[in-house]
């Protein structure tokens, strides 16, 4: 049995011995990032050095990235969907590109992972009217002795990455895929369609960048982003036809069988279901989030009331707690804040179960001298007070009420398609935005995070989220209390003295140790790598010779004479514990 440990470990060493430096995953909740909730891929922190800015610790980079999806929570249930996952990936950052990354992943396939290059096929970009056939690609794949067959040329549906947004870095992929039958040669042409090959790996080749215009123009600087699902590999590689089987879940499952006294056999979309979204919870509330009515808050709520929901239906009572336990053995590696996540869960589960409650009466209002339960009426219970499909069924035949079920489908559908549309609405700008407008705001956040400290008098306040748009700064930080009128006041004035006096921002690059010795402000419990980038707000008139100095990717202005007039808009509760301000620059 390959383990996830074993998997991660043999991806990391193999890619250090091709001179690549390792980088420490980055929080669930993207850095300065408005137009994603979560972090989606491993290239997601990447983003700025993908668009030319420069990497403190190199042009070769590899790490496994915790991220979360939740596109597809609905489908959670099968055998392969997951909320939370790990991705490995290599990046090379303008320095090589397809021939090497191809030999790359081909070596660590066949190499250290000894997989028959009989069980392998790939596919590449087929050409269209914006960018070229993809030869290189295949060309390099026949050099190492993949057949011409087993080469698949496919549009850009299927082998093209980006851009995120309207405009930026995208290019073609090339796509590595596994014959997952032991007992059945897997077939001499390789056909894309057939679901007995598995995707495993996913190189893509940003060589393109979409202008304005909407023209593909060749990249001045070309990047290599790759993806390898530690998940489903793991699943592969063991010859698992269902990833919950493997090691990062089996405890999971073998957890919910013992508390509910049922078998995984005979309940197996309910215990996925239970297994994958007690663990997404685990991790996004270990990184800060609290189950709420917006955003981050609205996902974490979701995931556990939807757990929750299924567990009832297998005779389960307040039991995320327990569920969380095997998710803290499997995942040591990433010291999860095991005392808050239980705290958060068993909260959560509570006021759910009253929630319920509330529930059931307003379905027994609703069936009051009637003989049927109405699509919208039961997509009520759903919506608003968390009752599953298989819920509202229960009750209706337990009551004698016939249940609407095709009219409730259309409703779900119907929100289904508002959300998404909402949604797109949302992050079209894609990954990341470094317009003017938010390079300033950035700056600006760094000198209300200092403005913070000074006027406050609290030299332990430090960022706990920032979110900015072109229109204005989110800025979240750890303080007890609501700031007074007369406080925000002096700290809108404290950063806009430093504006007037127009002063120096300096970005360096040095190992973290000598960051924070220096006085550089770090976000509390993120994992930095060893080298980091630096970015100080320069002032002679303080003891300290800076204004600002924190550990950051950028970007920012030259001069804070460029960020205009600072003005605080409104100081409110985030979580517990923690204040927001918003604000914009005039």
């Amino acid at each position: 049995m390959v383990t996830r440990n074993e998997l991660i470990k043999k991806y990391i060493e193999f890619f250090e011995s091709k001179n690549h430096k390792f980088i420490p995953n980055e929080s669930l909740i993207p850095k300065n990032d408005p137009t994603v909730l979560f972090t989606t891929a491993g290239m997601q922190p990447l983003v700025p050095f993908l668009i030319g800015q420069k990497h403190p610790m190199g042009k070769r980079l590899v790490g496994v990235q915790k991220c979360i999806r939740t596109g597809d929570i609905d489908e959670v249930g099968d055998s392969f969907h997951h909320t939370f996952f790990e991705m490995l990936g290599n990046w090379s950052l303008g320095d090589y590109f397809k021939k090497e990354s191809i030999g790359y992943s081909f070596e660590f396939l066949t190499k250290i992972l000894k997989i028959s290059k009989e069980q392998l096929a790939v596919s590449v970009f087929a050409g269209d009217a914006d960018a070229k056939k993809d030869n290189d690609s295949a060309q390099a794949w026949k050099e190492l002795g993949v057949p011409e067959k087993r080469i698949a040329f496919l549009p850009k549906k299927n082998n093209w990455w980006g851009p995120a947004g309207l405009t930026g870095p995208c290019g073609p992929d090339t796509e590595i895929f596994y014959w997952k039958l032991k007992n059945k040669k897997a077939p001499e042409k390789f056909d894309p369609h057939d679901e007995n090959w598995i995707e495993i790996w996913n190189n893509v080749l940003m060589e393109y960048t979409k202008n304005q215009d909407g023209k593909y123009i060749e990249a001045s600087q070309k990047n290599i982003d790759t993806g390898m699902g530690v998940e489903r590999t793991v699943a592969v590689l063991n010859n698992l036809e269902d990833n919950y089987l493997a090691d990062m879940w089996k405890p999971i499952i073998t957890k919910v069988e013992e508390i509910s006294g049922k078998k995984y056999s005979e309940n197996k979309k309910e215990m996925r279901i239970i297994a994958d979204h007690v663990k997404a919870a685990c991790f996004i509330i270990s990184d800060g989030v609290i189950p709420g009515n917006s955003e981050h808050g609205y996902v974490l709520r979701r995931l556990i009331r939807r757990a929750v929901r299924y567990g009832k239906i297998i005779g389960l009572e307040n039991f995320t707690p327990k569920i969380s336990e095997p998710v803290f053995e499997i995942y040591r590696d990433y010291n999860l804040n095991k005392i808050r996540v239980i705290d958060e869960l068993q909260k959560e589960e509570e006021n759910f179960n009253r929630t319920l409650k509330k529930g059931l009466n307003i379905f027994r209002s609703l069936i009051s001298n009637k003989k049927e339960l109405s699509g919208k009426e039961s997509f009520l219970l759903y919506q608003s007070y968390g009752f599953p499909i298989e819920m509202i069924e229960e009750e209706c035949f337990n009551n004698k009420i016939k249940f609407d079920k095709n009219n409730f489908k259309k409703e779900l559908k119907n929100h289904q398609e508002l959300s998404k549309t909402a949604a797109a609405g949302k992050f079209k700008s894609g990954l990341i935005d470094n317009s003017v407008e938010t390079t300033r705001l950035h700056t600006a956040t760094h000198l209300l995070n200092e403005g913070l400290r000074v006027i406050l008098k609290d030299s332990s306040i430090s960022q706990k989220g920032s979110n900015i748009t072109p229109e204005r700064l989110r800025f979240d930080f750890n303080f007890p209390r609501k700031l007074t009128d007369a406080e925000l006041k002096k700290i809108e004035e404290w950063v806009n003295d430093k504006i007037k006096e127009n002063l120096q921002v300096v970005r360096e690059e040095m190992p973290l140790e000598k960051a924070l010795k220096s006085g550089a402000a770090a976000e509390f419990g993120a994992k930095y790598p060893s080298s980091v980038s630096v970015y100080t707000i320069l002032d002679k008139k303080t003891p300290k010779g800076f204004a600002s100095k924190e550990i950051c990717t950028g970007p920012h202005v030259k001069k804070t004479g460029e960020l205009g007039k600072f003005k605080i808009i409104k100081e409110e509760s985030s979580s517990l514990g923690v204040r927001r301000i918003k604000a914009t620059l005039e």
